[in-house]
């Protein structure tokens, strides 16, 4: 049956502007990123810009004073005016104090008084309700001094805040080229996995994706490559399932109608009817098995098979199975030995289920055992489990057997044509029978040379074990 096309994987633009799309997301991150980025190297740049610009100010007035002492002291008043001027265009304030008396009001009094008692003045006040830097040094000849004001920089962090906008642009337009670039890196192995899962439910299972990238693209796509290898190893199990059961089913529907054919053509006399309606019945029966099978399987894999649990001694269950087995063993079978122990062992579980393992095990072994060849049915008493064995004295399996036993089909596609096979699901269904039942199925080598299957039911209170193969 083809797989319907899988529908494109588009994006639209309502996913794009609410950020769904891992490239949104990653473009909104790194943009974001460097506004931040951007704003907390102002926060922390304005503070120490503001303190150099004050420094080097106040180290260039400490200067212009000592060098306005030298020029004051000796100019004529014209020249001493001029050098006002050019210090006023300077953005620097000159102060006079002659006789304690300043030339023009604004100063600090404490400052005139200092520089008019000879001494010097670095410091930093209010002139003329503005914060300034304030350097005052005496004139030689203790006829006075003069005073330097300069106005501290407050327009600094105006400055560097007003060139944060153009930061801020070329930030973001910077986060957003390197998210898209980022982001389609990132992306790029996802868009190529979704592609490729794409393709595969299409029905398409040569797809597989290379390797490359970051590690956890790698890892993505490895895992979508066992992935892939998988689903086209099980798909291939399943065809070769149903290529064997419809054989096992075909077989004895041509027996039943050719037989069916010959009787309503007169080709078989009186004589031989009883053997055809014999082997039609035979027939019958196999294909009542093998329809019985397939239904308590598909059941066991959806989980809905209903279980009766009860008390159950397993030493009478397998007595009562050998009993039913005695006939069909014996005379041109295998020899039936039993051994069971003296003393009950008691489980809780299905004994209707239990009895189909054992029925389904003892079948298998019918199959194949020689005539004369031991088949063992044994019951003992597990340090944690009541334990059923069916042994036999057949060809037995390999090592690479013993590790596909319970696959549905694997030996009997294994060892159709070689020796007598069943329809394949035997195995399968009491491996899963038994995992129904919280128990243990092993299949090994058989002290009497041919395949031992060990079954194992937990006591009442134990936890379950799960199915698993053994060598």
């Amino acid at each position: 049956m083809p797989h319907p096309p899988a529908p494109p994987t588009t994006l639209s633009r309502t996913d794009v502007l609410t950020f769904r799309t891992l490239t949104a997301q990653v473009v909104g991150v790194t943009a974001a990123t460097a506004v931040v980025a951007v704003i907390i190297t102002a926060l922390v740049a304005v503070p120490l810009a503001v303190h150099s610009a004050n420094r080097q100010a106040r180290e260039e007035l400490v200067d212009t004073s000592a060098l306005a002492v030298e020029l004051l002291s000796g100019e004529r008043p014209a020249a001493r005016e001029r050098i006002v001027r050019q210090l006023r265009r300077d953005d620097i304030a000159v102060y006079l104090i002659r006789r304690g008396v300043v030339d023009r009001a604004g100063l600090p009094d404490r400052v005139v008084q200092q520089v008019a008692g000879g001494a010097l003045v670095n410091t930093r006040g209010r002139v003329d309700g503005r914060s300034a830097f304030i350097v005052g040094r005496p004139l030689s000849g203790n006829s006075g001094g003069v005073v330097l004001t300069r106005p501290a920089s407050t327009g600094t962090a105006g400055l560097v805040l007003g060139g944060v906008w153009l930061a801020l642009l070329a930030g973001l337009l910077g986060g957003v080229g390197a998210g898209a670039v980022l982001a389609r890196f990132i992306a790029r192995p996802i868009r190529q996995a979704a592609a490729a899962a794409a393709h595969l439910s299409a029905g398409d299972r040569s797809v597989r994706l290379t390797g490359g990238g970051p590690a956890e693209a790698a890892e993505l796509a490895a895992a979508f490559n066992h992935l892939a290898a998988a689903l086209a190893t099980s798909e291939g199990r399943e065809r070769d399932f149903l290529l064997s059961v419809s054989h096992e089913l075909r077989t004895p529907l041509s027996t039943i109608r050719g037989y069916a054919e010959a009787l309503a053509d007169g080709v078989v006399g009186a004589d031989g009817v009883p053997k055809a309606g014999a082997t039609m019945v035979a027939e019958a029966d196999r294909l009542d098995r093998l329809i019985a099978d397939l239904l308590v399987l598909s059941r066991l894999e959806a989980a809905d098979l209903p279980l009766d649990v009860v008390r159950v001694d397993l030493v009478e269950l397998m007595r009562a199975a050998a009993e039913a087995w005695a006939p069909r063993c014996a005379p041109d079978g295998p020899r039936l030995l039993v051994e069971l122990p003296p003393e009950p062992v008691l489980v809780d579980t299905d004994p209707g289920r239990v009895r189909q393992v054992v029925d389904g095990l003892c079948e298998n072994a019918l199959r194949i055992a020689p005539q004369g060849a031991p088949l063992v049915l044994a019951v003992r008493a597990g340090p944690r489990a009541g334990v059923l064995e069916v042994r036999d004295g057949g060809p037995g399996f390999t090592d690479d057997d013993l590790a596909v036993a319970f696959q549905r089909g694997a030996l009997h596609r294994r060892y159709r044509g070689i020796r007598k096979v069943g329809s394949g699901l035997g195995l399968a269904l009491a491996a899963r029978l038994v995992a129904r039942l919280g128990g243990r199925i092993e299949a090994g080598h058989a002290a009497e040379g041919g395949a031992r299957f060990t079954v194992e039911i937990p006591y009442p209170d134990r936890e379950p074990y799960r199915t698993r193969t053994l060598p």
